[in-house]
């Protein structure tokens, strides 16, 4: 099949399906909805964002239900999660947790390696910027996965338990992995434009790159954003690098809109022309490339 171009259309398209998204329905069904309520600081918006991001498999009912389970585990409160005289109590607490194949073993070890690492440093902020300055934005995922890990803490933290490392791939692992969850993380850290945190300061949006889940993938994929037939970190920076010729201050910010397009079903992922209609970047799709509408 020939490769799908971008329109020289598109970035008005896109704009065009920003200004007219329906963030505030959307906002109600997305993780960030459970998360900001938690993050009242930025200690505390960088752990429960961990948590959502680290939760954030499957459909958004389920992660958002996950995420106020973990929460009421802590009485509603993320830093009594981290708080090293509350282990003992904690790890009763989360024995029975379970969301698809996350277990509460895993994220009690997580609260592990966030309380070490917190008895150290002020913010997760550190981690990232250390390995973006070496590295760029896959640098800092890098350095960023090794901190949540635990890498070379074994002997303060323990053996982690089976299946935790998984939890935090790295663009340098040789899976060649997407890392949505923590790419995901970062973005809620970075921008301080809804609905995101905005707790980090030393990061520029510009450099954030999009977290490509399913949804976003699909769309990016038949928009011509990247031609890749599989999501990998590379087709990650492809899509992040052509929405950033759209938008080199805030690249990401469509991300949000992308997703949820999927998600309420905006996009049929199928040519129908009672939903598609409307669509602000039809023309672009590659399902109606040189199809016309009649009016």
């Amino acid at each position: 099949m020939r490769a799908h171009r971008p329109t020289t259309e598109l970035p008005r398209h896109l704009e065009q399906l920003y200004e007219r998204f329906p963030f505030d329905r959307s906002f109600a069904d997305d993780p960030i909805s459970s998360i900001r309520p938690l993050a009242t600081d930025r200690r505390r918006g960088e752990v429960a964002a961990i948590v959502g991001a680290t939760l954030a498999i499957g459909n958004t009912t389920a992660i958002r239900g996950a995420i106020g389970r973990v929460a009421e585990a802590g009485g509603g409160d993320v830093a009594w999660l981290i708080d090293p005289s509350h282990a003992r109590e904690r790890t009763r607490r989360l024995a029975g947790f379970r969301h698809r194949w996350i277990r509460g073993d895993q994220l009690d070890h997580l609260f592990r390696v966030l309380a070490d690492y917190y008895a150290g440093h002020d913010s997760l902020e550190e981690a990232f910027v250390a390995g973006w300055a070496q590295g760029g934005f896959s640098g800092g995922l890098d350095r960023l996965s090794s901190v949540l890990r635990g890498s070379g803490r074994s002997a303060e933290l323990g053996r982690a338990p089976a299946g935790y490392h998984a939890l935090f791939p790295s663009p340098l692992d040789r899976s060649g992995s997407p890392c949505k969850r923590l790419t995901l993380f970062v973005r809620w850290m970075v921008r301080a434009r809804y609905p995101d945190l905005g707790y980090w300061s030393r990061v520029p949006t510009g450099e954030l790159r999009v977290p490509l889940d399913h949804h976003v993938y699909w769309i990016a994929y038949h928009l011509g954003l990247t031609g890749r037939r599989t999501r990998s970190w590379e087709a990650v920076e492809e899509v992040s690098e052509a929405l950033r010729r759209i938008d080199p201050i805030d690249p990401v910010k469509y991300d949000f809109v992308l997703c949820h397009t999927g998600i309420s079903g905006d996009c049929p992922k199928e040519r129908d022309i009672a939903v598609c209609g409307p669509c602000s970047v039809r023309p672009d799709c590659r399902l109606w490339r040189g199809r016309a509408v009649a009016a």
